[in-house]
């Protein structure tokens, strides 16, 4: 199974209803999404950080996973300054980087940690499979409650074949190049992995059915939402309108 590292633990966050999450952790990405000023920007990635502090997760693991993301968002950095248009602040050889593309780039850079870190405290406090069962208790499409399951249930499958597969090509002497020969075999691999995934999902569907399965998991727990767990998520969500205040009024500049 994939890594679940910050659903094992105890904390205020981790105690909170699933549903309340994920209410919580989407509205708060909607609003992050559609800000365009610094301010609730800022406010919000100080309210990430709060989320992060509450859930008491493990620092080292954090910044990892933030390096991960902001390795790809030095490509904006290095590309967007200087290929938007605006306000001329300084020159690197034929390069021009403007004002605006500077202030884009880090609208972006903001924008896409304070999501991933909500998301990290808010969401991976859960285990995928209660959050799946939060999805369907707050009348997300069956279907795609159903993706989410399958999806998250067989990638470990299809991945162990991908290696299984590359170990083969690796025995028979496959050396990766840049000629047809290691195109055509990564196409012949690529083909052989949606041809596996689809027996085995025909044979899943096959067995769920031998067992009665009509388009519907039960849960043998019901989710129960307590007076706590509804306070905490009216004052989170206070606090995102708050920055939504700031993003729509100008009574703040």
């Amino acid at each position: 199974m994939l890594e679940e590292s910050f659903s094992d633990g105890r904390s205020l966050i981790h105690d909170l209803d699933p549903r309340a999450k994920v209410i919580v952790a989407g509205i708060f990405s909607l609003m992050v999404a559609i800000s365009d000023r610094l301010l609730p920007l800022i406010m919000a990635a100080l309210l990430a950080l709060i989320f992060v502090a509450l859930a008491k997760l493990p620092v080292k693991k954090i910044c990892y996973r933030l390096l991960v993301v902001n390795g790809l968002l030095l490509l904006i950095w290095l590309f967007l300054p200087f290929t938007m248009e605006g306000e001329r602040l300084w020159s690197v050889g034929p390069l021009t980087a403007t004002r605006e593309g500077i202030i884009y780039s880090a609208l972006i850079t903001i924008k896409s940690n304070s999501i991933i870190l909500t998301v990290m405290a808010l969401i991976a406090t859960m285990p995928a499979f209660t959050i799946g069962r939060a999805l369907r208790h707050l009348h997300f499409p069956d279907k795609m409650v159903h993706l989410f399951y399958f999806t998250y249930r067989y990638i470990h499958a299809i991945q162990r074949e991908y290696r299984r597969q590359i170990n083969a090509i690796k025995i028979r002497g496959f050396i990766p190049r840049t000629n047809m020969h290691t195109y055509r075999t990564y196409a012949y691999l690529i083909g052989m992995l949606l041809i596996k995934s689809y027996d085995r999902a025909e044979r899943v569907r096959a067995a769920m059915l031998c067992r009665g399965f009509k388009g519907q998991f039960y849960d043998l727990q019901e989710f129960s939402l307590r007076s706590s767990d509804l306070i905490i998520m009216i004052l989170m969500l206070l606090a995102i309108t708050g920055i939504g205040l700031l993003q729509w009024t100008e009574i703040i500049y």
